[in-house]
């Protein structure tokens, strides 16, 4: 809108006033992003007075100004445009009105005590695939962002949703001609802001003028309060009331609750219908059902909406603070996704950054039916983040991606999906920065979040992937250049998280995968692992998740051979690679000598698999004493692999070495190892250390002053000899530290001193002590990891490394670091 346009609005003079366009209206100082194109209303509040800040944004260069008093100061700005007024709230408020009366479109205005923000936003995921839509930005409500909110109504704009509160009487009068709602929805009535009416009652009767206008009103009239407020308020609006009520225009006939979701059976128009909420709460339901009540009434078919709420998502009400990894601070914003809502969170971000001396990163998706040319949008945006000194700009989307260059921060980055970031090292980079991000719902930025963020639990599993590569490369130096590599990631990759270390190993191009459960390699397929991965053991129920992830099994047994040749045939599939089981004297699983003519026989009158690699396990490769029978049981494998490949055309690889054998005895390297606890960590060699790759850590909670005489933790086991001082540790056997590691077995490493466990081990605590220790509560403690390694934890339980590892609970945050 023309300045000149505005002014004349505002019943001002128009003589001098420029002809230059306004698309922004500001009225916080400290929110400045496009100086050229502002407006600034100067409003005066029982707290503040926007005069005083006038000077400052003049020197960042804004030029417009809605005053109601001229200052001396306004002298010494010769450039600057102030449009007098007798009140600027008002000015404001007649200003968006005008600017309401502009569009004939549906507009749908939302009050009530509760629930306002929640149903504007579930009615824009329920409708933003018929409309382009303007709605308000977070609980922009009020007095002033009422008319921020209409203000961003656009020429392409087709439906705004707004909602309007008041806090006591006459407030909506000034509100209803700036909404001007066609279609009015009525949330509830509750407690909320009382204090501003004499009753319910007269709550109810105000909230209620917002709908003097209106084509309809959707409301449940199982409130009665309401019910009969609505009746008597004379409205010209077409009455649309929800309910158990036989009289509703949508009647509920029943609501069965389960346990993650509600179904609800529904009449509308004579016809019974059943929808599924995803929530189960109240609150929740009654929300939906408003939501609902609006997709009937403007003709959406019942179809299309049970399926799209069916994918209702949860609403974050309010900018996200989060701890992130690595000294970050995460800002997490996926609830609205347009200008305005980015600027109000660069301005938070900036005040996150400032105060902590932190570096700022934008993370940002596509903006979506923001009714601008990809051209001016992005510009627009780059402009702002340019205001907003962002140090990285991340980018995630087509069209983002392709306006690239408009982008000028110090480092950019541009992906058209999410997955492509979560994939990137990038994603282990982040340290000492505020990170905001800011998406659209679609683009799921809750998986960067999960990644960025420090867990609620305060311990946590550190995995250096850096430390990994490095293991990985000194079992590489004993093997031949065209020796194959397999690595083990079963359960969890031996608790230190299979993606991240699956991905690791895929960038440094081991040769196959494998896990224990066809399970562990769908989750790996479906983050992106390419590699070939073999499940150790399949069960018949997995065939289908085996074939449809592209798994390769092991077969160890005639009755599992059959059962997958079955069951392979039936799915029309040939040469299915499988990988033959050889017991070779561990006397576990797989074929015993004896069975190989048979099995070959098998193998050549079908055509439903083929296979891939013949293997065996060594029982005590470790150990010096077993040495005899570990080359016993190679000889074994090696006839028995012989037998099996001779037959075949193809070629079939052979591997029976693990970690230990690998570093025991390369010479029987034969076509390819296994490597399992070696990468991380474990030698089998007693003068090779090789690097630490997980390190468990936490922190101490409370330090207590405990008197000679008195005890500590359950059954008062923890028996104080002398006065000490104790250190409260948030971990216990629900998180991985073994029960027998308590009354003083176990220790843990504080400040370079160790402080030995007091009394029994709790499900998720434990207590050390300090007495001889110079600690305070928040400081950092190593359960296992460089100074208390896992060998040592293993030694002192009468177990392996390979337990402890596996041990550490899922609860447990694992944070990955690299170099």
């Amino acid at each position: 809108m023309k300045l000149s346009k505005i002014a004349e609005i505002l019943s001002i003079n128009t003589k001098n006033i420029p002809d230059v366009d306004i698309h922004w209206l500001l009225t916080d100082s400290r929110s400045l992003s496009f100086p050229s194109g502002t407006l600034f209303f100067a409003l005066k509040t029982s707290r503040n007075d926007g005069h005083k800040y006038i000077a400052e944004l003049y020197r960042q260069n804004l030029r417009y100004f809605v005053v109601s008093e001229m200052l001396d100061d306004f002298k010494n700005m010769p450039d600057a445009v102030f449009l007098n007024v007798e009140n600027t709230l008002e000015a404001l408020q007649k200003l968006a009105a005008f600017h309401r009366s502009q569009f004939q479109i549906p507009v749908i205005g939302i009050t009530g005590s509760n629930g306002k923000t929640m149903v504007k936003e579930w009615l824009y995921q329920l409708l933003n695939k018929n409309f382009r839509i303007v709605r308000s930005p977070r609980s922009y409500n009020s007095q002033i962002g009422v008319p921020l909110s209409v203000w961003s109504l656009g020429e392409t704009t087709r439906l705004g949703i707004f909602e309007a509160g008041i806090s006591t009487v006459n407030e909506m009068e000034k509100l209803q001609p700036i909404v001007k709602p066609t279609i009015g929805i009525f949330t509830n009535l509750g407690d909320a802001h009382q204090e501003g009416f004499h009753s319910l009652k007269q709550k109810c009767e105000e909230k209620l003028k917002l709908f003097s206008g209106s084509e309809v009103l959707i409301y449940c009239s199982d409130n009665k309060l309401v019910d009969i407020a609505v009746q008597q308020a004379n409205l010209k609006a077409k009455l649309f009331s929800w309910g158990k009520k036989s009289n509703a225009v949508l009647q509920v006939l029943e609501v069965e609750k389960k346990e993650l979701q509600t179904n609800v059976t529904l009449k509308y128009s004579n016809k019974d219908f059943d929808l599924t909420i995803p929530f189960t709460d109240d609150a929740s339901i009654e929300n939906a059902l408003q939501c609902v009540s609006a997709m009937l009434y403007l003709n959406i078919d019942v179809e299309t909406i049970a399926k799209r709420l069916e994918k209702l998502e949860p609403v974050a009400m309010r900018l996200e603070v989060k701890e992130g990894i690595r000294n970050c601070l995460i800002i997490n914003d996926t609830y609205n996704s347009d200008l305005n809502s980015l600027s109000i969170a660069l301005n938070f971000l900036n005040q996150q950054s400032t105060s902590k001396n932190l570096s700022r990163t934008l993370i940002l998706s596509d903006i979506l039916q923001s009714g601008y040319s990809s051209d001016e949008l992005y510009t627009m945006v780059a402009e702002l983040i340019a205001t907003k000194n962002i140090q990285r700009f991340i980018g995630i989307g087509t069209e983002i991606s392709k306006n690239a260059d408009k982008f000028h921060t110090e480092e950019k980055y541009f992906f058209t999906q999410t997955d492509e970031l979560l994939k990137s090292p990038l994603m282990y980079e982040f340290q000492n920065e505020v990170v905001l991000l800011k998406a659209a719902r679609s683009f799921h930025f809750e998986d960067i979040l999960a990644k960025l963020e420090l867990i609620v639990h305060e311990t946590t599993l550190d995995v250096d992937l850096n430390a990994l590569v490095n293991n990985l490369n000194y079992f590489r130096s004993k093997l031949r250049p065209e020796t194959k590599v397999m690595c083990m990631v079963k359960a969890f990759a031996y608790g230190s998280g299979a993606v991240e270390v699956a991905r690791t190993l895929q960038h440094h191009r081991v040769d196959y995968l494998a896990v224990a459960v066809a399970d562990e390699g769908a989750e790996l397929r479906r983050e992106g692992i390419r590699l070939p991965i073999v499940v150790m053991n399949p069960e018949k129920g997995a065939f289908g998740t085996i074939f449809d992830y592209k798994l390769e099994p092991e077969i160890y047994s005639f009755r599992l051979l059959d059962l997958f040749m079955g069951a392979a045939e039936k799915q029309g599939l040939t040469d299915f690679p499988i990988h033959i089981k050889i017991d070779s004297g561990m006397h576990r699983l797989g074929f015993e000598e004896k069975d190989i003519p048979v099995l070959i026989e098998k193998l050549q009158n079908q055509n439903q698999v083929k296979v891939r690699s013949v293997f065996s396990h060594l029982a005590g490769a470790d150990t010096e004493k077993f040495d005899e029978f570990t080359k016993q049981q190679i000889e074994t494998f090696t006839r028995c692999a012989d037998m099996i490949s001779t037959p075949f055309s193809h070629r079939i690889l052979r591997h029976i070495l693990n970690s230990a054998g690998i570093e025991r005895f390369s010479t029987y390297q034969l076509d390819m190892v296994r490597l399992g606890i070696g990468h991380y960590g474990i030698s089998a060699l007693p003068d090779v250390k090789l690097d630490t790759v997980c390190t468990l850590k936490t922190v101490i909670l409370q330090i207590k002053e405990i008197k000679a005489g008195e005890t500590v933790g359950y059954n008062r086991n923890g028996k104080i000899t002398k006065d000490s001082r104790i250190g409260i540790i948030p971990v216990g056997y629900a998180d991985g530290f073994d029960r027998h590691l308590g009354n003083g077995k176990g220790e843990v490493f504080i400040n370079g001193y160790r402080a030995k466990t007091i009394g029994n081990v709790s499900m998720d605590l434990i207590i050390v002590d300090l007495t001889d220790v110079p600690a305070s509560e928040g400081d950092s403690v190593e359960i296992f990891g460089d100074n208390i390694t896992i060998q040592e934890v293993s030694e002192k339980l009468n177990t392996i490394p390979y337990e402890i590892l596996t041990s550490v609970s899922r609860r447990v945050k694992r944070v990955y670091f690299v170099n």
